[in-house]
């Protein structure tokens, strides 16, 4: 296995971005309402010390629109991040920004810093959701601003959303697809969470917006991620991270906002691959060993082994075990079926071998 990566998040403010989307409010979501450069070391600074020297790490510029930010800050940012890159502290820069905010003059000037990956705030490629969304860009402007990062030759991820406002399970796998069609060398998926004092919280109170339950995000998270895991690409984050200020229930008051979700969205699509392969060999009976990715058993067995339970039962099976097999890559599985005459048949349909 690979030695660990480590990202240092420096989270910039609204200050990016004039748009008012219905779901965001940067202030809460990032903890601040202001931005100094001497925040930005100390904060690095802080993180390095945290880390060992052979670990590879990178600065992140997260929280905004990284390219929206005025031009000198965004420079200096920059600047900051490349003098510890040079100095052999961090390997590579990363950021996060918005479509609308992606240009050639912008990603010459990106191109000069050891900036590897950025990350494009896309949340849905179908146009209603963008519209309802209030998103102040269109599906074009998204898919050039992609082209453009991939030409220019960055590493791309997309960023994007589940339960937006008129956004459907359909339209989810579409923009999924789009995503990896586009390009796209990795993805984050984030179930809607309603915030405090945005526009969102407004349409929920007036009965204008609904927002999912956390067994319907988890299971329409499921299946992008079974979009992006057949097209090879991986996915590096389902749901908010904790560091982002957002388990205090006056922010965060209605959504998935699970801090398991992840986990739970990548069981229940082991659960989905585990029940549709043993169907396809009409398992009735006996006892089925799983083959899983390295570090993957806990997924597939489920959150307090519930996976196992329910496919026991269905399957009326004796036992039930999980392993890993280090051949295997993604949500991959290998079937191994003993009936109950002790024959053996094996299943190598969703395997992919490395």
């Amino acid at each position: 296995m690979g030695k660990r990566h480590v990202n240092i998040p420096i989270f910039i403010p609204h200050m990016g971005c004039p748009n008012n989307c219905v779901f965001c409010n940067q202030h809460t979501i990032s903890g601040h309402g202001g931005f100094e450069l001497e925040r930005a070391e100390r904060e690095i600074e802080e993180a390095l010390s945290t880390v060992s020297e052979d670990t590879p790490t990178e600065i992140a510029f997260f929280g905004g629109s990284f390219t929206g930010i005025e031009r000198e800050l965004m420079v200096s940012l920059l600047e900051l991040a490349e003098s510890y890159v040079q100095k052999g502290r961090v390997e590579s820069i990363r950021l996060s920004t918005r479509p609308d905010y992606i240009d050639r003059e912008i990603l010459d000037i990106l191109s000069h810093y050891s900036v590897r990956t950025v990350e494009l705030g896309l949340q849905s490629l179908d146009e209603s959701v963008l519209v309802a969304s209030r998103r102040g860009h269109s599906v074009e402007c998204a898919e050039r601003a992609c082209r453009q990062i991939k030409d220019a030759g960055f590493e791309l991820i997309g960023q994007m959303m589940i339960g937006l406002p008129n956004s459907t399970p359909k339209s989810e796998i579409e923009t999924a697809r789009a995503i990896c069609r586009l390009g796209a060398d990795g993805a984050r998926v984030y179930p809607t969470v309603v915030f405090a004092e945005t526009a969102l919280a407004e349409m929920m109170r007036s009965g204008r917006y609904e927002p999912l339950g956390l067994e319907d995000a988890v299971a329409r998270t499921a299946r992008v991620l079974d979009v992006f895991d057949r097209a090879g690409v991986p996915c590096i984050r389902v749901g908010l991270c904790a560091s982002e200020n957002l388990s205090d229930a006056s922010k965060a008051i209605a959504g998935a906002n699970h801090v398991a979700i992840g986990e739970m969205a990548m069981s229940a699509l082991y659960l989905d691959r585990i029940c549709t392969e043993l169907d396809r060999l009409g398992v009735r009976g006996g006892g089925v060993t799983v083959f899983v990715s390295r570090g993957s058993v806990s997924k597939a067995v489920g959150q307090k082994k519930l996976n196992k339970a329910k496919i026991c039962e269905k399957y009326g099976l004796e036992w039930l075990k999980v392993l890993e097999k280090n051949e295997i890559i993604g949500y991959n599985i290998i079937i191994e079926y003993i009936n109950s005459d002790g024959d053996k048949i094996h299943s190598k349909e969703n395997a992919s071998v490395s």
